[in-house]
């Protein structure tokens, strides 16, 4: 029987509210239920169940180890938002705002022990491959932080370097989502690699529209400061074409904006988005996400099983395109 997205959230709700995290001292474990209690889309570990479930039914016997890709995923979250100095996570103060930074650090690591202990719970003879596929999109997550990172000393930079930082810092780690659940599901290895090439796909559709929201998106439902990359300068693929694009007048205004160091903040994203507008920059990048997306459906359609199955799946990864927040 093919589980409801709906079925499979509350599923997975009710372990994150029932796992314990550890107790003392306290100030380390609090912001780790802090961040895990704040919500989101639960789209990795959701990702990670569906993809089971196009093989076998009993769902809830991988809940751990769909657990421990959320776990991992907010650990990437808390020690981003230190690097980026976000103020904001889903609408809520981020955990090094909230306490401070050292514990937001010390926190973050102590969930990333908490994602392998969860994976221990895997049948032996497929817990070095689960294992593997975990520790290779780990390490590729923090090569696309570091390749973020360097990206804002970088006087230029091209798409396709974007395009693979994302991939890696984002998109990889729904396609080990999607293979892990494969892989546990007993899915042979050609599915098992469309799901994650599905994955991957689609990840790089959904930071693009991250970047999108961020500029387009509506302040009351986004759940992260609108205009934040604007202010920042943060190359974005928005950023990257506007560069590429604006001649004259507007590459001028564009440059000066760039360089300002003592500016409103809300007048320099009108200001910026009003640039974006006249180069046609909206229109630009939900072309490149429908390009992803639809390579994304591509692989997915050649998984070998039924429509029916897969409608779920779809229909998931559909709603990613169209969302809003």
């Amino acid at each position: 029987m093919q589980r409801k997205v709906n079925q499979l959230h509350a599923l997975l709700e009710d372990k994150i509210k029932a796992e314990q995290y550890g107790e003392s001292p306290s100030e380390l474990y609090e912001p780790i239920r802090y961040l895990m209690s704040l919500g989101g889309k639960r789209l990795r570990p959701i990702l990670a169940l569906l993809s089971y479930n196009l093989f076998k039914e009993d769902v809830e016997s991988i809940i751990d180890q769909a657990l421990a890709i959320e776990v991992f995923h907010n650990f990437t979250l808390m020690h981003d938002d230190i690097m980026d100095e976000a103020p904001i996570r889903r609408g809520q103060p981020t955990v090094h705002e909230k306490w401070n930074t050292n514990t937001a650090i010390l926190s973050g690591d102590v969930m990333l022990v908490k994602a392998y202990d969860l994976l221990l719970d895997t049948p032996k003879k497929k817990l070095k491959h689960v294992i593997q596929i975990f520790n290779k999109c780990a390490a590729e997550v923090c090569e696309g932080q570091q390749f973020d990172m360097l990206f804002e000393a970088k006087q230029t930079v091209e798409e396709v370097e974007y395009i693979k930082m994302i991939r890696l810092k984002t998109a990889v780690l729904l396609g080990a989502s999607l293979e892990s659940g494969a892989l546990l599901g007993d899915a042979p290895e050609r599915d098992r690699l469309l799901l994650r090439e599905f994955g991957v796909n689609i990840g790089i559709g959904f930071q693009l529209k991250d970047d999108l929201l961020d500029v387009y998106g509506d302040k009351g439902t986004f759940g992260k400061q609108v205009g934040g990359d604007i202010i920042s300068n943060k190359k974005t693929f928005l950023l990257i074409n506007a560069l590429n694009k604006a001649k004259g007048q507007q590459k001028e205004l564009l440059s000066k904006w760039l360089a300002a160091e003592d500016f409103d903040a809300g007048e320099k994203v009108a200001a910026v988005t009003a640039i974006y507008d006249k180069l046609g920059i909206k229109a630009l990048t939900e072309a490149k996400i429908n390009e992803y997306f639809s390579a994304g459906f591509t692989a997915l359609k050649k998984v070998k099983n039924s429509i029916y199955e897969k409608a779920q799946l779809k229909k998931f990864a559909e709603e990613l395109i169209n969302r809003q927040k």
